[in-house]
């Protein structure tokens, strides 16, 4: 098993979370408030911003040109991301300019660019990778439960079932492979990112019913 399936495998808890929390399956089911989709959309368009950032130092301490040809075209997919936010945006009536992050958006992103910054390539792709899988595996997941429904979440679910997604994830998950070591610190910063993660869609998730 590669590590990047280990670290997978163990925190499959995490990931069972963050599938089933109110705010995942409101996108799921189509009934996810206007408003709550509204603030998702600004907090992830910022983190979105971290995370490219990220990537771009992740380049930069690359040991290899082939790190930086793949931490390139990563790149570049993220900025394709934050695109298709601003289409969401203007399709929600909400603005991407002069964002106040909350608390557990800011928790993230200082963890991502922080560890980007400070720590090397190995542990910077351990600390990005659970975001990509995660969304690959939520998208995908919900595109089996709703593969004959259609409403207003569906641009959202298609997008990160798709194969060109998967195919993003998996790339991060091949460079996971390539430079890091199997330690400690790597255990702990993936399991951090994906604690994260769930942090992250329960802040979003200010009036949803339980």
């Amino acid at each position: 098993m590669s590590l990047a399936k280990k670290l997978w495998a163990e925190n499959e808890d995490l990931a069972q979370a963050a599938l089933t929390h109110p705010f995942v399956q409101g996108l799921r089911t189509g009934n996810l408030p206007r408003e709550t989709f509204q603030r998702y959309i600004v907090q992830d368009a910022f983190f979105l911003d971290a995370f490219a950032r990220s990537y771009a130092l992740a380049l930069a301490h690359s040991p290899d040109q082939q790190g930086i040809r793949d931490f390139f075209e990563l790149l570049a997919g993220v900025q394709e991301e934050l695109r298709l936010h601003a289409n969401y945006a203007e399709k929600w009536g909400v603005s991407l300019s002069d964002v106040t992050p909350d608390s557990a958006t800011l928790d993230y992103t200082n963890f991502l660019l922080g560890t980007a910054f400070l720590r090397g390539t190995g542990e910077t792709c351990a600390a990005m990778t659970p975001c990509m899988r995660l969304y690959a595996f939520l998208g995908q997941s919900l595109a089996a439960d709703t593969e004959h429904l259609e409403h207003q979440y569906m641009e959202w679910i298609r997008t990160y079932s798709s194969p060109d997604f998967e195919a993003l994830a998996a790339r991060l998950e091949g460079l996971l492979d390539r430079y890091t070591t199997d330690t400690d610190t790597v255990h702990i910063a993936y399991r951090r990112a994906m604690t994260l993660e769930v942090a992250f869609f329960e802040a979003q998730s200010e009036g949803i019913k339980r």
